[in-house]
């Protein structure tokens, strides 16, 4: 039997995406989301108007798509609630978010030099996909406050162990991505690691204690 529970949240199941941009006075700025599809060489990220990527890729109009694995769910996790914004939203605030200038140093990850574009790679993701801003939409309605960018993919690193070998393809028995459901970590399929996000989004989840 099917209910119609009026469901606030709608993450069914969505790759992880480190996105590294570049601050206004140069710095690198990243930032992991959810909200991101794929359509042939183009990527639709969802990212909300008071974010500090938001900014900079209207700014600077590049980035890098760093894919993490399911291994690399710790550093991800210590990036949640934080922002590059100093100025936080008071229902950000509310939710535990901090500022956080340095996300490369809190998330333990090394900035990569980028071979097209200027914001750094993440040395340590798998697959880092550099990108321009080729379009910008606003998204939603006034409550939303949210833009989809359409980036168009410049150049694609992917680590050569999940390359099927002799062609241009990714060995999806390799690849095992960081998936976020619903705020939750997954990765295999199984719940991988406690969500920082999940207890500031205040989500009544109920998932077994024993995660590592």
């Amino acid at each position: 039997m099917h209910v119609v529970p009026g469901l606030k949240v709608l993450y069914f199941g969505t790759p992880v995406v480190l996105i590294s941009s570049r601050n206004e006075d140069g710095s690198a700025n990243l930032a992991p989301m959810s909200s991101a599809w794929w359509l042939d060489q183009h990527c639709m990220l969802g990212l909300g108007n008071n974010s500090r990527t938001a900014a900079n890729l209207r700014r600077e109009r590049e980035c890098v798509l760093n894919l993490p694995a399911a291994s690399m769910v710790d550093a991800v996790d210590r990036l949640a609630l934080t922002t590059g914004n100093p100025v936080i939203p008071e229902y950000r605030l509310r939710q535990g978010y901090r500022h956080e200038r340095d996300k490369f140093t809190l998330a333990r990850l090394t900035e990569q030099t980028s071979e097209l574009v200027g914001p750094p790679r993440v040395g340590e993701c798998p697959v880092q996909l550099e990108c321009r801003v080729v379009a910008v939409h606003p998204f939603g309605d006034d409550d939303t406050d949210a833009t989809a960018f359409q980036v168009e993919v410049l150049r694609a690193h992917v680590e050569e162990e999940l390359v099927v070998p002799g062609t241009h393809y990714v060995d999806p028995l390799a690849w095992d991505p960081l998936i976020m459901k619903f705020c939750e970590f997954f990765g295999g399929g199984d719940n991988v690691h406690p969500s920082r996000l999940a207890q500031g989004w205040k989500m009544p989840h109920q998932l077994p204690s024993g995660v590592a």
